[in-house]
């Protein structure tokens, strides 16, 4: 009986081919909508391998229902939608899907920083909407980027390509991470520094590390405080490493000038949620990755994922 691979989210067919024929495939038929959880944990009962995307919670609810299951594969650059722990304790194999999109998140970092900084969405708004009557010296003014101070939180690949560009932009960058970067440091001039030190000397704050639950709400009312009132948070990371509450009262106040987020605590977020309230703030639907040649490289290594790892099992089977 060939093995069964569940896929959590109708993918391209050319992606699934290369697991057709070996393995039998059952996939949610929906794109625009996120398999009910009902659906979910009645599909796992005989699985072999779940292929599946941020909008899964694969906790120990759907791992005690699928006791067959050797592999989870997720098409996201973190884990933290999986109990990564209770998944390890039941020898299933928990994979991801980063490197592939560090440069498509990065433009859409940099490109939601000079929006916010520019204004370009309320700009188009006041224009399609008939506000735009005459030409007025400080109307729709924004922040330059040229020459200002990046504050980068969390230097891996993305934050590292980030820096990148805003070398490209003549910016002075400072960086707070775990470890000291020097490569990255002598290409960019980007500086290693205290968190408490970005937050105060940046003119732009970039939030570019993994979640966890020592980040949670790492950016609060006491760091918001820290900023300049002339300061643009940018957050492409995860939501829950900013609290939104917090955010919403320095916005509100004038504590810090304006916000662009692509991420959100709880996705998708609430359209009545106060921040959406705000003209001050950028809001996207977490497209840091949504490039064509991205996500399609994404579905590709999650695919490849699945079939390398039950491949070597079988080969192991029949080794033993």
């Amino acid at each position: 009986m060939k093995e069964k691979i569940y896929i959590t989210r109708k993918l391209p067919a050319s992606v699934v081919k290369k697991l057709e024929g070996e393995f039998y495939i059952e996939m949610w038929g929906q794109e625009e909508e996120a398999i009910p959880r009902e659906v979910l944990l009645e599909k796992v009962k005989d699985a072999q391998a779940v292929l599946c995307m941020l909008t899964e919670t694969i906790d120990e609810e759907v791992l005690d229902a699928a006791p067959n299951l050797k592999v989870i594969s997720n098409m996201a650059v973190g884990y933290n939608n999986i109990d990564v722990e209770a998944a390890t304790k039941r020898q299933i194999i928990v994979t991801n899907t980063p490197g592939v999109l560090t440069e498509t998140t990065a433009d859409l970092t940099f490109a939601l920083m000079m929006a916010t900084a520019r204004r370009l969405v309320e700009a188009s708004d006041y224009l399609r909407t008939g506000k735009w009557g005459t030409w007025s010296p400080m109307q729709l003014t924004g922040m330059d980027i040229h020459g200002a101070t990046l504050g980068i939180i969390g230097f891996g690949r993305i934050g590292q390509a980030v820096a990148k560009r805003a070398a490209g932009f003549g910016m002075n960058i400072l960086y707070y991470n775990r470890s000291q970067k020097p490569e990255v440091e002598k290409e960019t001039g980007a500086r290693f520094a205290a968190l408490n030190d970005v937050l105060r000397e940046s003119d732009f704050i970039s939030i570019l590390l993994p979640y966890s639950e020592e980040a949670h709400h790492l950016i609060s009312d006491k760091e918001l405080r820290l900023m300049k009132k002339t300061a643009i948070l940018i957050n492409t990371a995860r939501g829950g490493i900013v609290d939104e509450e917090a955010l919403y009262d320095a916005l509100k106040h004038e504590m810090i000038w304006a916000a662009g987020l692509d991420v959100f605590e709880k996705e998708p977020i609430n359209p009545r949620h106060p921040l959406l309230t705000l003209p001050n703030v950028l809001t996207l639907p977490h497209i840091g990755s949504a490039s064509i040649a991205t996500r399609m490289k994404m579905a590709e290594l999650a695919v490849d994922n699945v079939y390398n790892v039950l491949v070597s099992a079988g080969r192991v089977k029949r080794v033993n």
